[in-house]
């Protein structure tokens, strides 16, 4: 329909809009009027008179007639034998009932509405990006991935770190070791974000400075076999090695170690604190699963657990403690395994197991919302999103076409980095935005505040 017509129908419109006798519906001002509906009652009534009132009647008011004394008197005579003397055509013969209030008078008190319910959340089933990652080590046994509090995301291939800056999407080398002593078997960044510790194949620990690009340390001495697993608690630096020992390493003295744990017998390929600083999550090839008291270690003597758990039947590497409940850690066991299991740290009791069906090889939990999130390996290679504490699937993420080793958060909690034995790094958007956005807390000097010092 062309302009021409689009005018000429809306003046037809308009002009039709200007009829007369059209009816009008007039809004009502307010709730309460006019909610009752008039029902008349046949027997209050007195239709002959009605009707003399309708067509006689009426023409006595709009229409008079001429008339003379002697007519008016026998009218009058007439409505008086009649019983017309009346104004009021209908009327109630008894007086109506008193109304009842059906709505009572405190319901302005109440809410009128009900708080409307939370959105679901949209949960991408497909990575907003890829990046390639060639030469990532194909080992269940390493922890190859960590996403720092400054937005820096590292990644070990083969003998090198890269640093993936997440607010611009550019990619640095760190550093590159030599090849008797790597690979590189582990990486961790320190609180502040601008430190990492990286673990490698000849049983050291290195530290670097990522601002500079500057190596501050070599730690040595406390492993006689590689180094698959590092956590930070504050100024301490814990690692874990194929020599089945946990040492806490002071990374600000010169005599490093200062507490050693001894309990694993196989390989320890996964470790975690607390929030709090006064527990630690140990999880081994042997089938085990520790939990140390921070408070009861002792640089005199061998520490020992607090808790060992034995319920798992494979390697025990994903660790991961709830964010919104202290006491509450989740693990994940490997392929003989394939459950998830939760647990309280004060008591030492299980309290669910879930069977996943395939390898666990990490957990995360959502710091937004009660969820964690699973990777896994043979036979789907995907990313499971369970609502807990019920366990339902929320959602399934595919896309990597081999079992997903290692699993990073973003530090506003939102974005999830995955790398997997098909040499392929993807970022997912499952956990969404968080509901408020909080001010960053400052970033603390603490463990190089004294760097000079580090010999």
């Amino acid at each position: 329909m062309d302009s021409g017509s689009l005018s000429s129908s809306a003046a037809t419109i308009k002009s039709r809009s200007r009829f007369p006798l059209q009816e009008q519906f007039i809004q009502r001002k307010n709730s309460r009027e006019n909610l009752d509906r008039f029902i008349p009652n046949r027997s209050a009534m007195d239709f002959d008179y009605a009707h003399y009132m309708l067509t006689e009647g009426a023409k006595g008011k709009e229409n008079p007639v001429v008339s003379s004394p002697s007519r008016d008197a026998y009218r009058k005579q007439l409505a008086e034998s009649l019983n017309m003397n009346r104004t009021r055509i209908l009327a109630f013969k008894n007086k109506p009932p008193v109304p009842v209030d059906l709505i009572p008078h405190d319901i302005n008190t109440l809410p009128l509405d009900k708080p409307a319910a939370k959105p679901r959340r949209f949960i991408p089933q497909s990575s907003e990006r890829t990046l390639d990652a060639p030469d990532l080590v194909d080992d269940y046994y390493l922890n190859l991935l960590d996403w720092g509090s400054a937005n820096v995301l590292a990644i070990a291939l083969g003998s090198t770190v890269y640093l993936w800056d997440a607010a611009n999407g550019s990619t640095s080398e760190l550093v590159t070791v030599e090849d008797e002593n790597g690979p590189i078997t582990s990486v961790s960044w320190a609180p502040d974000g601008r430190h990492i510790a990286i673990g490698l194949n000849n049983s050291e620990v290195q530290l670097w400075d990522t601002t500079s690009n500057r190596q501050l340390r070599t730690l040595r001495g406390g492993h006689r076999q590689r180094v698959g697993s590092l956590a930070w608690n504050n100024h301490i630096l814990t690692t874990g090695g194929m020599d089945s020992r946990i040492v806490n390493n002071d990374v600000r003295i010169r005599s490093h170690v200062v507490e050693t744990y001894r309990g694993h017998d196989q390989e320890v390929c996964g470790l975690k604190w607390s929030a709090s600083g006064q527990q630690l999550a140990s999880g081994g090839n042997d089938n085990l699963l520790y939990i140390w008291d921070r408070a009861a270690a002792s640089s005199n003597s061998t520490t020992q657990w607090l808790h060992r758990l034995e319920d798992h039947t494979s390697a025990v590497k994903a660790l991961a403690w709830c964010p919104f409940q202290g006491n509450l850690l989740a693990s994940g066991g490997g392929s003989g395994d394939r459950c998830i299991k939760f647990w309280n740290t004060h008591t030492g009791a299980c309290l669910n197991s879930v069977d996943t069906g395939s390898q666990v090889c990490s957990l995360l939990w959502n710091k937004n919302e009660r969820e964690l999130l699973s990777s896994h390996g043979f036979t789907q290679n995907q990313l499971t999103l369970w609502k807990y504490p019920s366990m339902v699937k929320m959602a399934e993420l595919n896309g990597h076409t081999s079992r997903v080793l290692f699993m990073a958060q973003s530090p506003d909690g939102c974005t999830v980095a995955s790398a997997a034995a098909d040499e392929t790094l993807r970022f997912w958007n499952v956990f969404g935005a968080p509901e408020a956005t909080k001010a960053a807390p400052k970033a603390r000097v603490e463990p190089f505040s004294h760097v000079n010092r580090i010999r």
